[in-house]
């Protein structure tokens, strides 16, 4: 036990020195800290560039450290972006010796005690012009200063909406001196593309790259060459948030267009429903307007929304004509005989077409065309043995009429039965011609009622031909547009 309480009180003792001793380094690198910052900053300007000779280029060197997308505005064409900006150089004026302050290598200060180059966002297009954070930065012995900065930044973006919502985009970040010339500061960008290494997953846009380009350009005021560093950022649209709230309703409701024609002609609805899809559309198309910029590129959703409302109208243009067939009356013109050819014979087989009130479940239809054949034909042939009765009672009215003259030659007997008889058959004779009055009014009645059956079953039939082709129109669309994604 006593060998235990030893132990422990000598570990306690050797770490209360290490304490010790740890206070007192600290104390004395702060003591030289404060020192060699009064020597460094005795007589330092930060007005002026730091180097010896002013002959000689200044090199900065930019790293850009991409940390989140926090909003990309189609319609104004600005992107906003999180950076954090890394800036190096050397400043001649800042340089000591490290042994003569207790191995001191490095102090951190504020950053606006140093001479600072003026790089800025060439392409920025925020209103607020107010200078970068003011950040510590890292000072070196060697004269190396590291000045780490975070920025919001708001930049142009050249937006091309040609494949919204299956869309790429290319922002550029273009950094540069804004009044030192190549001559003066030089930039160089420390790595061949951006950091993208504590990026934030956005969850509109997918990053694919973010390269580095230096650029140096002679502008048109000035015969000195400025170099600048430009970052083209990548991006790739996510698009199921647009599919789903955008893309497929535009595409279920289209599919609703060509099941007008399938609607009975009778029911009224037809047109109603042919104008409610296209104001559906509408709402839709607006809807894509508000967010797409006003250029000359429609967006590939724009035309797909354009596309199907022209198939729209021209549907509902089709199921007026159309129903004008379908109502053509006893007054209108019999039905042409290449239409009944072509339309009749031929398109009502192929699109499994029946006569009006038909379907192919109904076979008591048949049925019933037989029965009403056959009462025609029964009709008819008491028509004949009317007609045969009748002609062989004026047989007999000739038969009755020679012997009454054989009897009144020779009985010398007057007519009162002959008078009977004339009257029989004059009866008779009227019968008849109401009988073929009827029978003509009613033949008459079947052809128009015919001739207006042959008009609608001629629509019916057009009706499921422009159904099937605008189903296959909305078909091709819809594989079209996803295969110009792809």
């Amino acid at each position: 036990m006593k060998r235990n309480s030893l132990s422990s009180f000598s570990v306690s003792l050797w770490l209360l020195f290490t304490a010790v001793m740890l206070q007192v380094v600290e104390s004395a690198k702060g003591k030289y800290a404060h020192m060699l910052f009064n020597e460094l900053f005795e007589d330092y300007s930060n007005a002026l560039r730091p180097v010896e000779d002013t002959d000689k280029v200044l090199n900065v060197t930019l790293q850009i450290t991409l940390s989140q997308i926090k909003d990309m505005d189609e319609r104004n064409q600005i992107l906003s972006a999180y950076l954090w900006i890394r800036q190096s150089w050397y400043d001649a004026y800042l340089k000591w010796d490290k042994d003569k302050y207790d191995g001191l290598d490095s102090i951190r200060i504020p950053s606006s005690l140093v001479w600072r180059p003026d790089i800025v966002l060439y392409n920025k297009a925020d209103d607020d012009f107010s200078e970068p954070v003011n950040t510590n930065v890292v000072l070196r012995y060697d004269g190396k200063i590291t000045w780490d900065a975070p920025a919001i930044t708001k930049s142009s973006c050249v937006v091309d909406v040609s494949y919204f919502p299956f869309d790429s985009q290319q922002c550029n970040l273009t950094f540069g001196s804004w009044t030192y010339n190549g001559n003066q500061v030089d930039i160089i960008n420390s790595l061949d593309s951006g950091d993208l290494s504590d990026f934030v997953e956005d969850v509109e846009w997918e990053i694919h790259g973010m390269p580095a380009v230096k650029n140096v350009i002679t502008y048109g005021c000035c015969s000195e060459p400025y170099p600048d560093v430009t970052f083209t950022l990548i991006l790739k649209r996510k698009s199921s948030f647009y599919i789903f709230n955008l893309l497929l309703p535009c595409i279920l409701i289209s599919f609703l267009a060509p099941l007008g024609f399938y609607l009975p002609a009778d029911s009224g609805e037809k047109v109603s429903l042919g104008v409610t899809v296209l104001l559906a559309l509408t709402v839709f198309q607006l809807m894509v307007a508000e967010i797409m910029p006003p250029s000359e590129n429609v967006p590939l959703i724009g035309k797909y929304y354009i596309a199907t409302m022209t198939m729209i109208t021209a549907s509902t243009a089709l199921t007026i004509i159309i129903m004008n067939l379908h109502h053509c009356g006893s007054e209108a013109k019999p039905v042409p005989q290449w239409a009944r050819v072509v339309i009749l014979d031929y398109m009502s087989k192929i699109f499994f077409v029946y006569d009006v009130g038909e379907n192919c479940t109904s076979p008591k239809r048949e049925k019933e065309e037989e029965h009403k054949l056959e009462g025609d034909d029964g009709y008819q042939r008491r028509h004949k043995e009317v007609r045969s009765h009748l002609s062989n009672r004026n047989y007999d009215y000739d038969l009755k009429e020679t012997l009454n003259g054989n009897l009144n030659k020779s009985y010398a007997v007057h007519g009162e039965d002959v008078r009977e008889t004339v009257n029989c058959c004059s009866c008779y004779k009227m019968l008849i011609k109401n009988i073929e009055y009827i029978a003509n009014c009613i033949r008459d009645h079947k052809a128009n009622r015919a001739k207006g059956i042959e008009w609608k079953k001629v629509a019916k039939v057009m009706d499921r031909f422009f159904m099937w082709i605008f189903f296959i129109m909305v078909f091709f669309m819809s594989v079209l547009i996803i295969g110009k994604a792809a």
